[in-house]
């Protein structure tokens, strides 16, 4: 019988991210794939029909207002009491902040072995092997969990979603919360302004703006040309520092780590701190004036100019083409 592998799903306005359905593709190669589906709510039979169209066979769900209303351990006890019951043979998490957060409280709870950060993972014979990208992309690191469950944080756009129809059963999980899973709760939300382009560390495509844009107001040339491939927008520190864009926006070592098919960078030097954040990208496009530039080091395809007149004509091309 194979084992199952448990995929904690990210969900949002009634829908699960694409990165969760990137995790049930890779548990396809491990074992049986089953969603832990949390705090869902209304929105669970829907989620749970979309996580079934995409190979799940067995989602577990549970609905709390702990999920909602405190931080991460009450995820941290449901997955631990789910893991519990179903022995798998490997729980996968989305490589985000707070995934990363609630695979390590995790591994420490079950005594187990924990790999962030993977790119990609193969079926082994001991195990999962988990692919890392190291040192600005200079190695890359095959790695297995010599003891206990494997709990593994995987990178977005590390595999593609696959339609997998299964029969997908929904078990309904009774959960119990320790009194240290509500210590901390949330006491207000603030919305962030909404716009029509794809979160950052998600996006297929991102578009990114460095020290060479110059200010503010010229960080619209980015924008334009985000939109016109429908990416998200980043910018390395140097540009937020210099308060030209939001810190929810920065890519690198202190901001968000990026991993899209493809990676622009405009007027950015590519420092290694900007590097840690965006190394693992498929393909990685540079424009800079500076032919010196480190940035150059690390792409596919460097363009030594002018940003402000490469790139407009760069969103007059990709204009055209799409008619």
């Amino acid at each position: 019988m194979t084992s199952e592998v448990l995929v904690l799903v990210d969900h949002a306005n009634g829908s699960a991210s694409k990165p969760a359905l990137e995790l049930l593709a890779l548990a396809c190669r491990l074992g049986s794939p089953s969603a832990v589906l949390l705090g869902a709510d209304d929105a669970t039979t829907a989620i749970a029909e979309q996580l079934s169209e995409y190979g799940a066979e067995k989602i577990y769900c549970a609905n709390a207002a702990e999920f909602d209303n405190c931080l991460v351990v009450p995820k941290v006890e449901a997955l631990q009491q789910i893991a519990s019951r179903a022995a798998p043979a490997a729980i996968l998490v989305t490589s985000s902040a707070e995934g990363k957060e609630i695979a390590a409280r995790l591994a420490l709870r079950l005594d187990s072995g924990l790999i962030t950060d993977a790119v990609d993972i193969e079926a082994g014979a001991g195990g999962p092997i988990a692919i890392q990208s190291a040192f600005a992309a200079t190695y890359t690191v095959r790695s297995t969990v010599s003891h206990g469950t494997p709990v593994i944080t995987v990178k977005s756009n590390s595999a593609s979603p696959e339609r997998v129809s299964s029969a997908g059963t929904l078990e309904e999980v009774a959960v119990t919360f320790s009194d240290a899973a509500r210590a901390t709760k949330v006491l207000s939300r603030t919305l962030r302004r909404t716009t029509n382009r794809p979160e950052l560390t998600e996006a297929a495509i991102v578009v990114s703006g460095g020290r060479g844009v110059g200010s503010a107001e010229s960080f619209s040339v980015i924008e334009e040309l985000a939109d016109t491939l429908g990416a998200a927008v980043g910018a390395s520190r140097a540009a937020v520092d210099a308060g030209w864009y939001p810190h929810s926006n920065q890519v690198g070592q202190t901001g968000k780590t990026v991993s899209p098919q493809l990676y622009i960078a405009s007027g950015i030097s590519g420092a290694i701190q900007h590097r840690a954040g965006m190394q693992t990208s498929k393909t990685i496009v540079a424009v800079n004036k500076d032919p010196e530039a480190p940035i150059f080091d690390l792409v596919d395809y460097g363009v030594v100019g002018d940003l402000f007149e490469i790139v407009p004509q760069l969103v007059e091309e990709v204009a055209s083409r799409k008619g």
